[in-house]
């Protein structure tokens, strides 16, 4: 396989040489660019999910010794989810270096969240096999050392929080309704309103469903923080 020049310079962020340049490809490879599912990504991608989960695993419990599972679980999730590797992907220009069809490419695909989430555990599925558990250790150690320093504040969860808070004060749940879907295909912009029984309420927008309800829950524990005040 000869490289292009954005797939050298995706190598050279990554610090990684690959000795089988097929896994590199097949790990390159959209669906959109095969018509078989077996020779794109997706099969990289379900391992490399997994060989993510162990890597980021032992690293927390080696440094929470003393910590219990509650306390790991969402640092865990904050560093595993799909938006942390869509933003890896982006620093390491991985979507430059995809292997899309034209109309993928044209419709926003380079930069569209869950194909670099997808296309970056990929690439850490293709360096386990190609380098084995040590290479591929290094390589998220490298990748993720600042996910790392800032997993306190991005493993908090308002959503959880706003849970907790309501259902300890006989609330139940607080509901979501998505309000509104608006922008192209490739970045949907969407606005999310959270309600509780008593009436109070609040709206998120974000570029991700998931998101604006985060930031809706978010909105509505800072008005019950402040009216507690009152």
């Amino acid at each position: 396989m000869k490289l292009t020049a954005k797939q050298e310079a995706l190598l050279k962020n990554l610090g990684y040489k690959f000795s089988n340049q097929k896994l590199l490809k097949s790990a390159l490879t959209h669906s959109s660019a095969t018509k078989s599912s077996i020779q794109s990504n997706q099969r990289l991608e379900f391992l490399g999910d997994r060989v993510l989960g162990l890597v980021i695993s032992e690293r927390l419990l080696n440094d929470n010794q003393d910590a219990s599972e509650g306390h790991i679980h969402p640092q865990y999730s904050a560093l595993v989810k799909k938006e942390t590797c869509a933003q890896i992907a982006e620093k390491v220009s991985l979507g430059d270096a995809l292997i899309m069809s034209r109309s993928e490419s044209l419709s926003g695909g380079r930069k569209r969240m869950s194909i670099l989430g997808d296309a970056m555990e990929a690439i850490i599925g293709a360096i386990y096999l190609d380098g084995g558990l040590e290479s591929v250790r290094f390589v998220i150690e490298t990748l993720w050392s600042a996910s790392y320093k800032d997993v306190e504040t991005a493993s908090y969860d308002p959503k959880s929080a706003l849970n907790e808070w309501s259902q300890g004060i006989g609330e139940g749940l607080p509901k979501y309704e998505e309000k509104s879907r608006s922008g192209p295909v490739h970045a949907p912009v969407f606005c999310v309103e959270v309600y509780l029984s008593n009436g109070m309420s609040a709206t998120g927008v974000a570029s991700s469903k998931r998101r604006a309800e985060q930031l809706a829950a978010n909105d509505l524990l800072q008005a019950i923080k402040k009216n507690s005040k009152n």
